[in-house]
C-alpha cells in the first residue's frame, strides 16, 4: 500500500535547514553489501538466535529537546517477499517531532505495555493497521538516543506479505516498502554534515526512488537502519 507525500514537505523544524539540500561527504560503496542469503527469513532467525560480536556504529544524535528523556519503540518490519523489503511510514507534517520524515512504525511506550516489542507492536497497529498476527518478532537492536530526547529499541520482526493496512491519517501520510538488500548495501549510505549556531550535526542518508516518489531516509531511520548493516554483516 503506498500514497504520494507532499513534494515538499519540510524534513526539519530548524530554521533554514533542508536536509535534502546539504551536501554529501561520501558514501560507503567500499564496503560490502550484505549478502542476499542473509536477509532471507531463516537466516534472519538465526542471527537472532546466535547473534555475532558486534558494536552499534550510530548510538546518540546531538540532543535538540530540554524535555526529559523518554521511552519508545519502533518496528523495523521485514515484509517476507521473495525479495524482502522494509515496511516504512511518511509521518504527517503536523506532528510536534521528526513530522514529514521516514520513519519505522513506532512511538513513546505506554505504561501498560509489557515490552518494548510490546509497544512497537501496538504502535505498528495504531499506525497503520499492521496486525500482530501477522508478525514474528525476531529480537532487538541497541537503543538508539535520539535529538528530541527518545532512547529507542529497535524491534525487528518478520511479516507476512498477506497485511492489510489502513493508515491513520493523524500520525501517518504513507506507507511503502524499500527492498532490504537496497538498504543493506552501503553503496547507499550516504555521510552529510551541518553546522549551525556552532553545533555541528552529522547523520547518514539512504534516498530510494521509488515508483512514484523518491523517499528521503535520513537520521534516525537511517542510523538504526546502519546498525542493522553492521549486525548483518559482522
Amino acid at each position: 500500500m503506498s500514497t504520494t507525500p507532499e513534494p515538499l514537505t519540510p524534513l526539519s523544524r530548524l530554521p533554514q535547514f533542508d536536509p535534502r539540500a546539504v551536501p554529501v561527504l561520501k558514501t560507503d560503496a567500499g564496503l560490502p553489501a550484505v549478502p542476499v542469503e542473509r536477509l532471507q527469513a531463516a537466516a534472519l532467525r538465526q542471527r537472532f538466535l546466535q547473534p555475532p560480536s558486534w558494536t552499534p556504529e550510530w548510538v546518540a544524535e546531538r540532543r535538540f529537546s530540554d524535555r526529559p528523556p523518554a521511552d519508545a519503540s519502533v518496528l523495523v518490519p521485514i515484509v517476507q517477499r521473495r525479495e524482502p523489503t522494509v515496511l516504512l511510514t511518511q509521518r504527517t507534517a503536523q506532528l510536534s517531532t521528526h513530522s514529514g520524515q521516514i520513519a519505522f512504525p513506532g512511538g513513546r511506550r505506554d505504561d501498560t505495555d509489557a515490552s518494548a516489542a510490546a509497544t512497537a507492536l501496538r504502535e505498528a497497529q495504531e499506525e497503520v493497521g499492521l496486525a500482530p498476527e501477522h508478525v514474528e518478532v525476531l529480537g532487538q537492536l541497541p537503543l538508539y538516543f535520539t535529538g528530541s530526547a527518545y532512547r529507542v529499541t529497535p524491534v525487528v520482526a518478520l511479516v507476512a506479505p498477506d497485511f492489510e493496512l489502513q493508515l491513520n491519517p493523524q500520525e501517518v501520510d504513507a506507507a511503502f516498502e524499500v527492498p532490504l538488500a537496497f538498504l543493506m548495501d552501503p553503496a547507499n549510505h550516504r555521510h552529510h554534515a551541518f553546522e549551525a549556531e556552532g553545533v555541528r550535526r552529522e547523520w547518514l542518508s539512504m534516498p530510494y526512488h521509488g515508483a512514484d516518489a523518491e523517499r528521503f531516509i535520513w537520521g534516525a531511520t537511517a542510523g538504526m537502519l546502519r546498525n542493522f548493516y553492521r549486525f548483518l554483516s559482522a
